[in-house]
């Protein structure tokens, strides 16, 4: 909910949710976007998945060797993850780094 402020007057912009959670747009342009932004969603939603699973079995790794053979497969889906608009590039290179001291210190 978006709160707007004129001159002492406030204005409510609310978007109409369906019982399905679904956003009821009233145009077709809107509906299309809608549609797009949730498959969207979804897809991103499985690949930050993915990658965070990744990350948490590499820090949970006690064996330097394993490590090292995983680790690049990581700096691959976190690469892959900022390519796709997931990750921003900042953060990419702080959790590549992070996990390479991780790996080392091993």
């Amino acid at each position: 909910m978006v709160i707007f402020c004129f001159s002492h007057v406030l204005f409510y912009l609310c978007i109409p949710i369906s019982e399905k959670g679904i956003i009821m747009a009233n145009h077709a342009n809107t509906k299309k976007a809608a549609r797009k932004a949730e498959k969207k969603r979804v897809h991103n939603k499985y690949y930050a998945k993915t990658t965070r699973n990744l990350i948490s079995k590499l820090k949970k790794l006690g064996d330097k060797k394993e490590a090292i053979e995983l680790l690049p497969k990581v700096s691959s889906e976190i690469d892959k993850c900022v390519k796709r608009n997931i990750f921003h590039k900042n953060k990419a290179a702080n959790l590549k780094s992070k996990l390479t001291k991780q790996v080392a210190a091993l």
